[in-house]
């Protein structure tokens, strides 16, 4: 069948589809001042981290939080303690792809963390008062909204019109010598 064929006809259906797709790794520093001096770092960790996504102009803003936990010693290595900040940010992820024919009145945005926040420094600073703490993380974002998706139709239908199509995966015994311990239970 020919797409030159002058019975085929066109037709538009509007349709919900990923318009946009970011994604963005950063890697930024904090400042966290515990209640003693700290003689060494014995641990940070990153906990509760929650986040939204929202459009914002041409990107889509993921805002959100987490805890910062720092285990650090004191008194010269004779006591310890847990330092802890709560962290509020707001990052601005770019969509490197956006289909311009979209309908900017259905738009919906999600984002994914496809790397949680995670401390990969942590340091006692320059004056022996504070920590500083290097964090990355990444986000990839996606924007669904309706768009139009152009199909031909042929007018004359098919062959298999009302037949029941099997796709070759009837009863023909093609699954008979596979070996069932072979396969994965969570399929």
């Amino acid at each position: 069948m020919a797409i030159a064929d002058k019975r085929l006809q066109r037709r538009e259906i509007i349709t919900k589809a990923v318009c946009g797709k970011g994604r963005k790794f950063s890697t930024i520093t904090h400042t966290v001042t515990p209640p003693h001096h700290p003689t060494s770092i014995l641990g940070a960790w990153i906990i509760n981290h929650q986040y939204e996504a929202v459009k914002s102009g041409d990107g889509i803003e993921v805002i959100g939080s987490y805890d910062i936990n720092i285990w650090y010693s004191y008194n010269k290595n004779s006591q310890t303690d847990v330092a802890k900040e709560t962290i509020s940010y707001v990052e601005l992820v770019s969509l490197s792809y956006v289909d311009p024919k979209h309908r900017s009145s259905t738009e919906e945005v999600t984002a994914d963390a496809t790397q949680e926040p995670n401390c990969v420094e942590a340091t006692i600073g320059s004056k022996g008062t504070s920590v500083i703490i290097r964090v990355e993380r990444e986000f990839a974002v996606e924007m669904v909204a309706e768009t139009k998706v152009c199909v031909v139709v042929d007018p004359s239908g098919t062959d298999d019109e009302g037949k029941d199509v099997g796709f070759g995966l009837g009863d023909d015994g093609d699954f008979e010598d596979l070996d069932s311990d072979l396969l994965e239970d969570d399929l």
